[in-house]
């Protein structure tokens, strides 16, 4: 059961401070302070000694946000919700918060924006081939027979495989519908109805991997999807296709997928690694059928104003005593980011 606001409902930034910084410009604290009651320059970085807590009704949380557990909501009585201006709560939402009967919204709809934009765009470039021309033409400097080096290269009705119908994987085929693509579907949790719904064909991993011109990873972290894209899995790929991951470094053997990329049999677009930054001695840094990127995909810079303005719909929602848009829901985390 929704816990019933009060009229002007106490708020807490709980983050890094300079998440706060980035995210909370004047104009969105002007609409912050109209909605809740707040110290807009105070941010409590460590609630182990926040005196502030004990009447705080929303903790508004982002990145760094202290691990929120029995101890903590032990010192927070007021405290009925949690709104997360980033994309997953399971670094700081605990049990305990879910015991509590705690309401808990999620910006990570606003984040799988940029995410899946970028995702789009490394599709596209991938079957169009163009970091290879590119640094073929910066090499030669001159006009060669790009259909006799790339056969076959361009968008049309190549086959695209989206692993994960995430939030992510969802907006990504959603973006990726005006084009004249093929795309199939793994996700053992979405029906063939539903698949049929989002106009993708559902299709089992192995297929998928073996069918697909670009593979594109929207899995979330899991014990049971470590390493789904192993040395055996990444075999199936075919002769020149594109693994793009823009989810979790974890999803893939960094080891194998060197080994593959090393070969030159596949290309790669990696936005994720594991380790989360590379040896200096990677060869996935330089090698020319590999874009490797730092993290940059999800939203930065102006993208962050996407998500400030997801949470604060949130909570005018709530102070409207409204239901979130955007809830987490406790059962939906073990198959979630």
């Amino acid at each position: 059961m929704r816990p019933t606001p009060t009229t002007r409902p106490r708020a807490l930034f709980a983050m890094g401070r300079r998440h706060r910084d980035a995210l909370f410009a004047p104009a969105e604290i002007q609409r912050l302070t109209a909605y809740v009651d707040i110290d807009p320059d105070h941010v409590a970085q460590d609630l182990t000694e926040e005196p502030a807590l004990e009447d705080v009704e929303i903790l508004i949380t982002s990145w760094g946000c202290p691990v929120l557990d029995e101890e903590i909501l032990a010192r927070a009585p007021a405290l009925k919700a949690i709104v997360h201006a980033a994309g997953s709560v399971k670094h700081h939402v605990t049990q305990a918060c879910w015991d509590r009967g705690l309401v808990v919204s999620s910006a990570a709809a606003a984040n799988a924006v940029p995410v899946a934009e970028y995702t789009v765009a490394a599709i596209l470039f991938a079957n169009k081939r163009v970091l290879e021309i590119g640094g073929l033409y910066r090499d030669h400097r001159s006009s060669l027979d790009w259909s006799r080096q790339f056969p076959g290269f361009g968008n049309y009705r190549r086959t695209v495989g989206v692993v994960g119908a995430s939030l992510v994987g969802r907006k990504v085929i959603e973006l990726l519908r005006p084009y004249d693509l093929d795309i199939l579907l793994a996700d053992p949790y979405i029906s063939t109805l539903r698949a049929a719904a989002m106009g993708v064909r559902p299709v089992d991993l192995d297929e998928l991997v073996s069918a697909s011109d670009v593979v594109s990873l929207h899995a979330p972290e899991l014990p049971e999807t470590h390493h789904l894209m192993d040395a055996r899995r990444l075999s199936l790929m075919r002769d020149g296709a594109t693994l793009v991951n823009t989810a979790r470094g974890s999803l893939v053997d960094t080891e194998a997928l060197t080994a593959e990329a090393v070969s030159g049999r596949i290309h790669a677009v990696i936005d994720v690694t594991e380790p989360e930054v590379l040896p200096v001695g990677s060869p996935l840094y330089s090698l020319p059928n590999v874009l490797l990127t730092p993290h940059i995909a999800g939203s930065l810079g102006g993208e962050l104003h996407r998500i400030t303005a997801s949470a604060l719909d949130e909570i005018e929602r709530y102070r409207a005593g409204e239901p979130f848009a955007h809830a987490v829901h406790h059962a939906a985390l073990a198959t979630s980011a």
